[in-house]
């Protein structure tokens, strides 16, 4: 069985931390968020499929250097392509029935159930659901008790939701669905194709699931799945190799290696990466601080961003800002592009 995992994309809502990393590379409790993905496959899948474009180099030299157990194919996409052109691009590589998975989803989903729901249902797509309590933000699932979805409301007012569950960015489909999606060309498996194997096979299924379910697409959300995983594992800090920390942190804090925390500094629900000084007497609040960073004493930062190989000068107040003093990088686009699940 084969798996195909979008990794494309340019992570734009997650700038600066992707002007030099892909999106999946970004470290989640100081590893890969997609190593995640990669860990909660099934030992069924045999091949994995990562659609890519943005930052290729970057994840291939990432694989060539850990070892899943799997085959592992970069299939560097031409130009973005969408969910539907990204799976459409990878149809050498499919053999069966196959998985399709968002590479910027953190989640409790068991993958092997959904196979097996799948199956038993003789679907032709399967897609993984979740529940959200403000349905007017999303496309919400019309479904049957049997889990058989006839159509998709979007952002529907609360009294008109069919459901409160929404495409939660897994999917489960026969190698037919790729012969709806047209060759070479952007295209969005969740607004374009999902409604046509709706209307012509009726075998479209949700399979919903428990846990916990986040879309790292922000920072506010890269920020909460620190401390989601952090409450799942009843840890409330943590530190990588080689640290030296004197000052404090509180609230799912998280650091990388060789990280020096100076005297009476405070990181609250604060993520820093590796190879960064922070001074003496620095609070950071909802912050997030790339690699190789210096920041100087007697600083207050809150809801901050910094960039990779920044400097903050002593004494400085920031609330609410992205710090990159650098050109962005050529062909860096300033909006989203194929989107995998609308927000």
């Amino acid at each position: 069985m084969e798996a195909i995992i979008l990794a494309g994309g340019f992570g734009t809502r997650l700038r600066p931390l992707t002007y030099t990393r892909a999106k999946t590379l970004l470290p989640i409790l100081n590893k890969p968020m997609i190593s995640y993905l990669m860990e909660m496959l099934p030992n069924e899948v045999r091949k994995v499929v990562l659609a890519v474009n943005y930052r290729r180099d970057q994840i291939e030299e990432y694989f060539e250097t850990n070892d899943f157990g799997r085959e592992v194919v970069v299939n560097d996409e031409p130009m973005p392509l969408g969910t539907g052109g990204a799976v459409k691009f990878a149809e050498q590589h499919i053999t069966g029935t196959f998985l399709v998975l968002n590479g910027d989803i953190i989640c409790s989903l068991d993958l092997k159930k959904m196979i097996e729901f799948h199956r038993k249902k003789k679907a032709v797509s399967t897609i993984s659901l979740w529940p959200v309590e403000n349905v007017s933000e999303y496309g919400v699932a019309d479904i049957r008790k049997n889990g058989n979805i006839i159509e998709f409301i979007e952002k529907p007012r609360p009294e008109k939701a069919p459901s409160n569950l929404i495409n939660a960015g897994a999917y489960c489909l026969e190698p037919e669905v790729l012969d709806y999606i047209e060759k070479g060309r952007l295209v969005s498996m969740e607004q374009e194709i999902f409604p046509k194997i709706i209307e012509d096979t009726g075998r479209f299924y949700g399979y919903k699931f428990d846990g916990y379910w986040i879309d790292v697409g922000r920072i506010s959300s890269y920020i909460d799945v620190h401390r989601l995983l952090m409450k799942n594992k009843k840890i409330k800090k943590i530190e990588g190799n080689n640290c030296e920390v004197h000052g404090m942190l509180k609230n799912y804090s998280c650091i990388g290696e060789n990280v020096y925390i100076g005297y009476n500094t405070l990181l609250d629900s604060t993520i820093v990466f590796n190879n960064t000084h922070i001074d003496n007497n620095v609070v950071l609040k909802n912050c997030v601080v790339g690699e190789n960073c210096v920041l100087g004493r007697d600083s207050d930062l809150r809801n901050t961003v910094i960039g990779d190989d920044e400097t903050i000068m002593e004494k400085t107040v920031l609330d609410n800002k992205i710090v990159w003093d650098k050109p962005i990088p050529v062909g860096y686009p300033d909006r989203q592009i194929g989107n995998v699940i609308e927000k």
